[in-house]
């Protein structure tokens, strides 16, 4: 089994917001939430090498907002939108 792409955990992303009356979350309830939408690899659950205790997938998250500046994220492409602590759908308050 590959690893999942950052677009993979984005629409993962999209679809806990969806599911919640705020639309948004903290990076950390994302987190805790996403093993429950998608099937993660032992390649996805290895400690990431830039950052310590935390797996790949787990930068995955942050990288959403990391990335925000680049074609085909989904903060530049509208889906997403960063707010302070983690990441809300565009049309949600900005505050958690």
């Amino acid at each position: 089994m590959s690893r999942v792409t950052e677009d993979e955990v984005a629409r993962a992303v999209e679809a806990i917001l969806k599911s919640r009356t705020s639309g948004q979350a903290t990076i950390q309830d994302l987190v805790a939430e996403i093993p429950k939408h998608l099937r993660l690899s032992e390649e996805d659950m290895k400690q990431s090498e830039t950052r310590p205790n935390e797996a790949i997938w787990e930068q995955q998250v942050r990288n959403i907002t990391s990335h925000k500046n680049s074609p085909g994220n989904a903060i530049y492409e509208g889906k997403l939108a960063a707010i302070p602590g983690g990441l809300a759908l565009p049309t949600s308050p900005s505050r958690l």
